[in-house]
């Protein structure tokens, strides 16, 4: 059964991928069964056919061949067939008596006809094709007009039309359904590349903000030991110990941050949760450290979802490593973490005198990159800062205050984007603190 049924498997591709040597013996098989019918007597329709009670005409069987052999170009030119087949076939019906079933002929190209076109064609060429034929066999037949073998062309050229008009329907609906599948297969494609290219921007970014964040520091205070090395080495050396803590600190929040490349179910997957503003005073102390003074007001409210509390602590980060970098000395910095109705409002301020064309992001007063001393240099910072603020739906300003200083604003929705998934381990876990 097997065998059997993939050499019939074998035989369909073969002949659907020649349609010509199909139609070739579609049509021999057509003269064949016509040929065989005109040697058949239908009788008084009391009885059996006889078959052999009566010989076709060699007119006849000319006409079989020609109307077989037409058949061999029905998909090629399928109105022209049924044209041919149609005028022959009334032929047969207005010479012969009795004719020959010249008419199975037109039947095959009828359906043709009807599989290849559309449906107001059908209805158009079926009618036609039905009432000629119909009316012909009626008016020249030997036989009543009101016999078995009249209305039998009538039926048969209307089956012809019907099934012709099904099969074409159905190829329409499957070449529909094959059309949507790849459709959908090419939209998911497209959505799986956009959310891996969203998700590498975003690691990016929390790249960027470590990096720049803890290598600044290390640089401020390797510059401080080498300064104080000879003279006061106590100091030095704290200076190193901040060095080695912040380099540390690095390490952890980059292994932390690259982990979440890796696939799921690798055994050293992350598990920490991401920072948010519950270690705002690690980060503040940080800074502190560095010789930055740091007041804090944070108001204990709502616990902020995930996506915006990693946002508000990337803002404080980015904008104090440039308050440490650009400000200049003795400057200081506030920062302030406010809900106010369906936002929560995150504000950096310092009182610095640098430049303000140094300072990343500054606006039209933007002068040369930076002094070399950090990542942010090149006005990358607040360009991330305001990336990830719009992609919450929120807003962030940046520009200097009147009296000196500079400013940065960003205004966080505290509901989450529809569809972003929370982080792991922090989800409801962080919060405001003093």
């Amino acid at each position: 059964m097997t065998t059997l049924s993939s050499g019939f498997a074998r035989a369909r591709r073969w002949l659907r991928d020649h349609p010509l040597a199909f139609d070739a013996t579609l049509a021999f098989c057509t003269l064949v069964a016509m040929i065989c019918s005109s040697f058949t007597d239908p009788g008084d329709g009391h009885g059996p056919p006889a078959f052999g009670a009566r010989t076709p005409e060699l007119f006849s069987v000319l006409l079989m061949t020609l109307t077989a052999a037409a058949l061999v170009l029905r998909r090629r030119r399928p109105m022209q067939v049924l044209a041919v087949t149609a005028a022959l076939a009334a032929v047969e019906y207005v010479l012969m008596d009795p004719p020959a079933p010249v008419v199975m002929s037109t039947v095959i190209a009828l359906y043709t006809v009807a599989s290849r076109t559309d449906r107001p064609t059908t209805w158009r060429v079926g009618l036609l094709t039905m009432g000629g034929l119909t009316a012909a066999a009626m008016v020249f037949g030997s036989t009543p007009w009101y016999s078995q073998e009249n209305f039998g062309v009538f039926a048969w050229t209307g089956l012809a039309s019907a099934a012709g008009d099904a099969v074409r329907s159905r190829r329409a609906f499957v070449d529909a359904i094959r059309e949507r599948a790849e459709r959908a297969e090419r939209t998911r494609e497209e959505e799986a590349r956009r959310r891996v290219a969203e998700e590498r921007l975003r690691i990016a970014r929390d790249l960027h903000d470590v990096v720049a964040h803890h290598i600044a520091l290390v640089n401020v205070q390797a510059g401080v030991a080498a300064h104080v090395m000879d003279k006061r080495p106590d100091q030095a050396k704290e200076a190193l110990a901040h060095v080695r803590d912040a380099s540390r600190s690095a390490l952890n929040e980059l292994r932390v941050t690259v982990g979440l490349l890796r696939q799921q179910g690798d055994p050293e997957a992350p598990t920490e949760p991401a920072p948010g503003l519950a270690v705002l005073g690690e980060l503040v102390t940080t800074f502190r450290n560095a010789g930055l003074p740091v007041e804090v007001a944070c108001a204990d409210r709502d616990r902020l979802p995930a996506a915006v509390d990693l946002a508000a602590y990337r803002v404080i980060q980015e904008a104090l490593t440039n308050v440490r970098k650009h400000a200049g000395a003795g400057a200081k910095a506030e920062v302030s973490v406010v809900r106010v109705g369906a936002t929560a409002e995150v504000t950096v301020l310092d009182n610095g005198r640098g430049s303000a064309g140094r300072r990343p992001g500054a606006g039209p007063a933007d002068g040369p990159p930076g002094d070399g001393d950090g990542l942010d240099s090149g006005g990358h910072g607040l360009v991330g800062m305001r990336e990830r603020v719009t992609a919450l739906g929120g807003a962030l300003t940046a520009g200097p205050r009147y009296g000196g200083g500079f400013r940065v604003h960003a205004i966080l929705p505290v509901e989450a984007r529809t569809g972003e998934p929370e982080r792991p381990g922090t989800a409801g876990g962080t919060g405001l603190r003093r």
